[in-house]
C-alpha cells in the first residue's frame, strides 16, 4: 500500500469507528412515498421532496419537451455559451416569486453560497452566522477571506453582542438559513433585519428549505414574515427541494444580481445547468402557483400537526419544528444507527443523521415529510417509533 493510500485508509478505519461511515442506498425507481431498495419496498421520510413533485407528469413532460427542443448540455458557463432562453425565463419566475427585481441562476445551492458571499466579502470584511448553519454558508466565507464569527442559534442577543465587537469591519454580513435543514425550525428574520439597519450590516437568507414550503403562495420565509427587500437584500434558493429539480438561484437587486454575474467565481467559471432542468423548474414554479395546487402545503401542514400530536401522545420528543423536518435527537451516533435499522426492519426509512452534519453528540433521526404522504402513514410512522423506544 503507497503512502497516500495508507493515511487514507488510517482515516477510513477512525470513520468506521466512530460510526460515521456514509453509504448511499441503491434505489430502483422514481423518488416517492416508497422506496424500492435491494427489491424490498420501504416507507420512506428521507426526501427533502417536500410538495411532492419529484415524479409529476408535467414535470417529465417539461423536461423531455425541453430536452427535444434544446438538447442535454449547456456548453459552457452562463457567461460564455450556455444560457438559453428557458435560463432566462427561469430566472424571472424565481424574482417574481420571491419579489425581488431580478435573479441569478447556479448549478448547486452549495455553489450559490460559495458564490454569493464571496462576492459580496474580502479580508476586511466580517460573516455573522448563526451558529447551525449551512456547511455551504461557511465554506463561502472562507472561500471570501473575511472574518468568520458565529452567534448561538437563534440567539438575537448574542448575535448584537457579535455586531458591536465588528463595529470596525469594512462590511458586514449576517448570513442564516431560513428553516434550518437538520432542525426544522425558522430564523427570526424581522429582528434579524432590524439588527442589521441598526448596524449598518447586510442580512442575508439562504431559504433552500423554506422555498415553495412556507408562505401562501411557497415565497419561503420571506412570505411567511413578510419581508421586503430592504430588510432582505439578499436571498438564495434551491430547486432541488420543493420543486424537485435541480439548481439554485439568488435574488435582489439588479446592483446585487450584477455584481454576482461579474464577480462570483463559481457562476463565471462553472457550465450553466441543462436547459432541460429548466424547462422544469420553471414548470414545478407554475404548478406551486395554481390555486387548485395549494392542497400540497395545506396537507403538509396537516400531516405536520398529526405527526407532532401523535408524537406528543406517545412521548417522544421531538424537536420544535413547524416545517416538514421533523428531528428526533438521540444524542449517541450507536443509537441513532441502531433505531434507524429497528425502523427499516418494520419498513421504513429514516435518515439517520450523525456528525460533521450535527453538533458532536446531537446524533439523530430526522423525518422529512412530503406532500405525498397519507395520514396512515404518518400512523405508521408513529406506531413504528412507539414501537422502537418502547413506547
Amino acid at each position: 500500500m503507497n503512502t497516500l493510500d495508507k493515511v487514507l485508509f488510517e482515516a477510513l478505519q477512525q470513520q468506521q469507528q466512530q460510526q460515521l461511515w456514509r453509504e448511499p442506498l441503491m434505489r430502483d425507481g422514481p423518488q416517492g412515498v416508497y422506496q424500492i431498495i435491494e427489491g424490498k419496498k420501504y416507507l420512506c421520510f428521507m426526501s427533502n421532496d417536500y410538495l411532492g413533485l419529484a415524479h409529476h407528469p408535467l414535470l417529465i413532460n417539461a423536461l423531455q419537451k425541453a430536452a427535444t427542443q434544446y438538447g442535454v448540455g449547456s456548453g459552457a458557463s452562463h457567461v460564455v455559451n450556455g444560457h438559453t432562453v428557458l435560463h432566462h425565463e427561469l430566472e424571472q419566475a424565481l424574482a417574481k416569486l420571491t419579489h425581488r427585481p431580478a435573479a441569478l441562476l447556479f448549478s448547486t445551492g452549495f455553489m450559490a453560497n460559495l458564490a454569493v458571499i464571496s462576492a459580496l466579502c474580502q479580508r476586511r470584511d466580517v460573516v455573522i452566522h448563526d451558529r447551525l448553519n449551512h456547511a455551504s454558508l461557511l465554506d463561502g466565507t472562507k472561500l471570501s477571506g473575511a472574518k468568520l464569527v458565529r452567534y448561538r442559534h437563534l440567539d438575537i442577543q448574542d448575535c448584537e453582542y457579535k455586531l458591536q465587537a465588528c463595529s470596525a469591519a469594512r462590511r458586514k454580513l449576517i448570513v442564516t438559513d431560513g428553516v434550518f435543514s437538520m432542525d426544522g425550525d425558522i430564523a427570526p428574520l424581522p429582528e434579524l433585519s432590524r439588527l442589521a439597519s441598526a448596524h449598518d450590516a447586510w442580512l442575508m437568507v439562504d431559504d433552500a428549505h423554506g422555498f415553495g414550503v412556507l408562505g401562501a403562495q411557497g415565497g419561503g420565509t420571506l412570505e411567511h414574515y413578510d419581508v421586503s427587500i430592504e430588510q432582505v437584500p439578499v436571498v438564495v434558493g434551491t430547486l432541488s427541494k420543493a420543486f424537485a429539480c435541480f439548481g439554485a438561484f439568488v435574488a435582489g437587486s439588479e446592483t446585487l444580481i450584477e455584481t454576482c454575474r461579474q464577480f462570483a467565481r463559481p457562476y463565471i467559471y462553472t457550465t450553466a445547468m441543462p436547459p432541460a432542468l429548466a424547462g422544469a423548474a420553471l414548470q414545478a414554479i407554475a404548478i406551486s402557483q395554481r390555486p387548485e395546487e395549494a392542497w400540497r402545503r395545506a396537507h403538509l401542514q396537516d400531516l405536520i400537526g398529526q405527526f407532532r400530536a401523535g408524537a406528543e401522545k406517545r412521548g417522544l420528543t421531538v424537536l420544535p419544528s413547524n416545517t416538514p423536518i421533523q428531528p428526533i435527537c438521540l444524542g449517541s451516533n450507536a443509537t441513532t444507527l441502531a433505531m434507524g435499522e429497528k425502523l427499516k426492519a418494520q419498513g421504513i426509512l429514516v435518515s439517520t443523521i450523525r456528525p460533521p452534519t450535527v453538533p458532536y453528540g446531537q446524533a439523530r433521526l430526522r423525518i422529512s415529510l412530503s406532500a405525498l404522504h397519507q395520514k396512515e402513514h404518518i400512523t405508521q410512522l408513529l406506531e413504528a417509533l412507539g414501537a422502537g423506544f418502547g413506547k
